[in-house]
């Protein structure tokens, strides 16, 4: 049985969420869609003004972790003021732990971010990358729930996490300006929808120990090319 290494709790963390108190609803997801087209005007992703937040817990909420993840590259094509379609990269090994999140005086931050990386979370070594790719962009429908500030749009996108792509839906805030656009989102997934476990099966406490819930955060800058 493996050793509840850190308590391996942020483990599942990718990608990923706000680290606010409001809790997002978790996004359903499916088998993988057609990605968008691309039509319009292409914006570049501002790989420096853009990030993952991530966040993960223990079963029952108890000891948060969080942190961020870079984006690498990436682009958001817009067409008559309104996003259509876009795709951007995730630096897997630039997985970062919040050392706030941290308390306890017998662990260290960097000994999570560390324990992330390896073969037991992301295997950064094989898998260095994650990406998303919108299938789908909609008008976000009154009354949605646990949306971030300022939600418009209803984003669909495959979301590749250790080699396995999956599509999840979302509410989302889209902004088109002059010569940008950005994009922001906050919701919830289930780690297990990509085969990402600790624990040996569903009965190992290094498994049952971590909730399944993993917030991510997006928040996308991209710039006319």
């Amino acid at each position: 049985m493996k050793k509840i290494s850190v308590i391996a709790l942020a483990g599942m963390g990718l990608l990923l969420a706000s680290c606010g108190d409001k809790k997002s609803d978790t996004a359903a997801a499916g088998q993988e869609q057609t990605v968008a087209e691309k039509t319009g005007t292409v914006f570049a992703v501002d790989a420096a003004a853009s990030k993952v937040n991530w966040k993960a817990f223990h079963k029952g909420g108890f000891a948060p972790r969080w942190g961020t993840l870079a984006v690498s590259t990436g682009e958001l094509s817009v067409a008559d003021n309104q996003l259509t379609s876009g795709e951007f990269v995730i630096d897997m090994k630039s997985i970062k732990v919040d050392p706030a999140s941290v308390t306890e005086k017998d662990k260290k931050y960097t000994d999570l971010e560390g324990h992330l990386k390896n073969e037991d979370f992301f295997n950064v070594e094989k898998f260095p990358t994650a990406d998303f790719k919108i299938t789908k962009v909609e008008d976000l429908a009154a009354g949605a729930q646990n949306a971030v500030e300022g939600a418009n749009k209803t984003v669909s996108g495959n979301l590749t996490l250790l080699g396995k792509t999956m599509n999840v839906t979302f509410p989302a805030k889209v902004e088109v300006m002059d010569k940008s656009a950005t994009l922001k989102a906050q919701f919830t997934v289930n780690r297990a929808d990509w085969g990402i476990k600790f624990g040996t099966d569903e009965t190992d406490p290094a498994e049952w120990m971590i909730s399944k819930d993993i917030e991510i955060g997006i928040d996308v800058k991209a710039d006319q090319k």
